[in-house]
C-alpha cells in the first residue's frame, strides 16, 4: 500500500520526511516516479496535472496539501466517487490571521498614506480613527474565517460576517445568503475575502458589489484570484470608491510582469504567501486519515463535492 505525493510547484521532500518521521514503515513515493501505480491507494495533491489521477487504478482517497481544494475540483477527470480531503490546521489559521492583521492595521493606521507622504517629504498627521467605529466585513466564516473574525473582535473592531449558512460566533454579527449580501456590504469599511471558490462565489468581488461598500473601503483578498474581477478593482480604485487593496491571490500566478497591479499605487501585491502549509504540523492528520482509510472508518475534513468545500 503506497502513498504518492503529486505536486508541480512544491518541494515534496519535506512532506516525505515529516510523514516518515511519524512512521518509518510507510511506503511514500513521488510522482511521476512511482514504482507501481497500482500500489497507490492514497495521494497528496497540489496543482496536479489534469487527468493524472486516472492513472492509479486502486486509488481510494485524495488529499489536498492545503486548505484549498479548487485545484482538485478544476480537474474535469477528478474521480468523484472517491473521498476528497482538505487540510485543517491551527497554524494555517494563525498565519493567515497574522497576514490579514498586518494588512488591516497598515490600512487602519494610514501607513499607505504616510508612505506616500514620505516620498514627498510631507509631514502631515492623518486624522485619528476609532477601532470600535471601524467595521471589518468577513466574507467566509469557515475555520480560518471564524478564527480571524474572533481575533479582530477581541481587538475591539466591529466585526460582521457573511456566509452561505447562518453562523453563531460571539462578537460577530452574521449575514447569510444572497438576500443579506447588500446589507452586509453596506457596513464593511474593510472587506476581507476568505470564501471558498464555488460557482456562486466566482467573480463576487466586482464593481457592483464594490459600489455597495462605504466610500473609501479597503479590500483584502486572500481566498482565490477568481473571486476578483480585476478590471473592476482598477475602476473602483481609480474612481475613489475603494481606497486601496491588498492582494495575495491572482487569476494567473505568478502575476505576469506587465500586469497593471504591479504599478498601481493603491494596490499591495504579495506572491500567494499569506498562509503556507507546514508539513510537520499537518503530517499527523494526514497519517491519521491514511490509517482511518485503511480501517474503513469515517475520514476527517472530507469535502462536500456538492458545496465545493
Amino acid at each position: 500500500m503506497t502513498i504518492s505525493i503529486i505536486c508541480t510547484n512544491k518541494d515534496p521532500k519535506p512532506w516525505v520526511e515529516a510523514l516518515e518521521e511519524l512512521d518509518p514503515t510507510l511506503d511514500i513515493q513521488v510522482w511521476p516516479s512511482e514504482r507501481n501505480k497500482a500500489d497507490v491507494e492514497f495521494v497528496l495533491c497540489w496543482n496536479h496535472p489534469e487527468g493524472v489521477l486516472a492513472n492509479y487504478p486502486n486509488l481510494r482517497c485524495i488529499c489536498s496539501m492545503g486548505a484549498g481544494i479548487d485545484h482538485l475540483l478544476n480537474d474535469v477527470y477528478l474521480p468523484k466517487d472517491l473521498p476528497i480531503l482538505r487540510i485543517v490546521d491551527p497554524l494555517l489559521a494563525q498565519s493567515m490571521f497574522e497576514y490579514i492583521c498586518a494588512a488591516v492595521m497598515c490600512h487602519y493606521r494610514g501607513f499607505d498614506l504616510y508612505n506616500a507622504q514620505q516620498g514627498e517629504s510631507n509631514w502631515f498627521p492623518q486624522p485619528p480613527k476609532s477601532i470600535s467605529q471601524t467595521t471589518i466585513g468577513m466574507m467566509g466564516l469557515g475555520h480560518i474565517g471564524e478564527y480571524t473574525a474572533n481575533r479582530f473582535s477581541e481587538f475591539g473592531f466591529n466585526v460582521i460576517g457573511w456566509s452561505r449558512t447562518q453562523k453563531n460566533i460571539k462578537g460577530v454579527r452574521s449575514y447569510t445568503g444572497e438576500v443579506q449580501l447588500d446589507e452586509f456590504l453596506s457596513h464593511a469599511n474593510i472587506l476581507i475575502c476568505l470564501l471558498p471558490l464555488t460557482n456562486e462565489t466566482r467573480d463576487i468581488l466586482n464593481l457592483k458589489n464594490f459600489n455597495k461598500l462605504p466610500t473609501g473601503a479597503y479590500l483584502v483578498n486572500v481566498a482565490r484570484g477568481e473571486h476578483l474581477v480585476e478590471e473592476d478593482l482598477i475602476t473602483a480604485l481609480n474612481e475613489g470608491q475603494l481606497r486601496g487593496a491588498c492582494l495575495d491571490v491572482f487569476r494567473e500566478e505568478p502575476l505576469i510582469k506587465n500586469h497593471l497591479f504591479w504599478q498601481h499605487d493603491k494596490i499591495f501585491v504579495t506572491p500567494h504567501c499569506a498562509s503556507i502549509t507546514d508539513p510537520i504540523s499537518v503530517a499527523p492528520q494526514i497519517l491519521n486519515n491514511y490509517r482511518l482509510m485503511q480501517d474503513g472508518k469515517p475520514l476527517l475534513n472530507q469535502v462536500n463535492l456538492m458545496r465545493g468545500y
